[in-house]
């Protein structure tokens, strides 16, 4: 009896240790970066285009507008991505957006809330893609969890920023034909 008294009190240090974390450390933030061997129009283009966000965010799936001009402020979509099998949707409303400079997002779902902004610098012809995230969970057990694994949630967004990188720098689509490209093409069509 004395032995279950210890084991339910160390229990119940564990249970109330795990809820103050969510009080103590109530967001998590973190910013990253990569510097990339491309201009920053074409990693922007890149960063824009869905069909490579594949590439560098894994899960993705598709996603759909629900309201608002596509990459404009206001705009809210509905991000679909598949998690071990399990279809997981997060709603993002962007916040702000400088052509081929930034862009703010706001993103939602049961777990948390995500205030989200990446930023693109160029520098001697290269890229510098920076990520500045704040998260808050949706509730007393969700903050607590997130302080536990906030470590695997920025090493997430490094990985996904690294996938990127190859993404841009592996990319051979012309965002940008001149106009005698394009009018060549145009003849070769004819």
């Amino acid at each position: 009896m004395k032995y279950l008294k210890y084991i339910l009190g160390f229990i119940a240090i564990l249970v109330v240790g795990f809820f103050l974390m969510g009080i103590i450390k109530p967001q998590l933030a973190y910013d990253c970066e990569v510097i990339v061997e491309k201009p920053a129009n074409e990693s922007w283009a890149v960063v824009q285009d869905e069909e490579k966000m594949s590439e560098w965010l894994p899960g993705f799936q598709k996603i759909e507008q629900v309201s608002g001009t596509p990459g404009t402020v206001g705009a809210v979509s509905m991000v679909y991505f598949d998690n071990d099998g399990q279809q997981m949707s997060i709603k993002e409303t962007i916040t702000e957006i400088v052509p081929n400079e930034s862009m703010s997002m706001t993103f939602e779902d049961d777990f948390m809330n995500m205030d989200y902004k990446m930023s693109l610098t160029s520098i001697d012809g290269k890229t510098k893609i920076s990520s500045s995230t704040t998260a808050v969970g949706n509730g007393t057990i969700s903050k607590s969890i997130m302080a536990l694994i906030g470590g695997s949630i920025k090493a997430q967004e490094e990985a996904n920023l690294i996938n990127l990188k190859k993404t841009i720098e592996d990319n051979t689509k012309d965002y940008f034909p001149t106009k005698e490209e394009s009018f060549e093409a145009n003849e070769n069509d004819k």
